[in-house]
């Protein structure tokens, strides 16, 4: 039974990197747009979620993508896989900026600041950013914020793939991340502006639990490219109502509530992992 389990795994984890091989695309066209006033969130505009696939023809995968982000995770669509294994990650310091990019704020590490090891393959840390309310839900309950820490491999072809780590929070206590970045947030209010903040370690970032969820998805926004290996942590983080509207605040009006609506799952196959208890 232990070597069936075994196979099973391995089945489903070479699948997964069959369909990353297939939908890598360059990091250069991969990353996500810089340029908020392109596209909006605004339910019904011309430049809204529904329309994204039809504003330019590098973002069509917004539109006829089947394997898109963000979906719900619905406990009767889960498998739990304990052989996942605990998320690896060897983060260190490097000096950051914050930036305003209009739809969301950004923490961007101007050189090297560690990776996460995912199937073998390393992602190094590229930037976080965060969405409010979340973008994904657990079964249907949607959180009041989500971060995305966004990481990138490397690749001598120049196919880099993109894994993301995404953390959701409820209303609580305040998140001792946002309340060390506040001071610099408060200052770049409706302004697409960008400030060092000099050494940040992102292993501040607390993951807070072992379980995660793993699926293969999106971005969140265009251009929607494919391939993204999301790892959701299962426990639920808190943030401030304070910190929350913080952010909702320096962003311009039409992204206050920046979240993409839930994509079809399309029989993709969504992973749990939990650390096996010990007898």
């Amino acid at each position: 039974m232990k070597n069936q389990s075994k196979v099973r795994v391995f089945l489903q984890n070479f699948l997964i990197l069959v369909a990353i091989l297939l939908h890598s695309t360059p990091w250069i066209s991969a990353q996500e747009v810089e340029d908020e006033s392109e596209f909006d969130y605004i339910k019904g505009s011309e430049k809204g979620p529904s329309h994204w696939g039809e504003l330019k023809k590098e973002w069509a995968a917004c539109k006829n993508g089947k394997m898109q982000s963000p979906i719900d995770l619905s406990s009767h669509r889960v498998r739990v896989v304990p052989e996942l294994g605990d998320l690896k990650k060897h983060y260190k310091s490097n000096n950051a900026t914050v930036k305003n990019r209009g739809h969301d704020i950004e923490v961007k590490w101007e050189q090297d600041a560690g990776s996460i090891n995912i199937n073998g393959t390393e992602f190094f840390l590229h930037q976080c950013h965060w969405h409010s309310p979340s973008e994904h839900t657990i079964n249907g309950r949607r959180y009041d914020m989500e971060l995305h820490m966004v990481h990138e491999s490397k690749s001598k072809t120049g196919k880099n793939k993109i894994a993301v780590v995404g953390l959701l929070f409820k209303i609580g206590r305040p998140d001792p991340v946002l309340k060390k970045l506040s001071k610099f947030i408060e200052t770049m209010k409706n302004e697409e502006v960008e400030k060092s903040i000099g050494v940040f370690d992102p292993s501040e970032i607390k993951l807070g639990g072992k379980k995660y969820y793993r699926y293969l998805g999106s971005l969140t926004v265009p251009p929607c490219t494919e391939g993204v290996i999301w790892t959701l942590n299962k426990k639920i983080r808190s943030v401030s109502r304070a910190q929350v509207k913080l952010l909702r605040e320096a962003v311009h009006d039409h992204a206050e509530k920046n979240a993409r609506p839930i994509q079809s799952l399309n029989r993709r196959r969504i992973q749990l992992y939990g650390p096996k208890k010990k007898e």
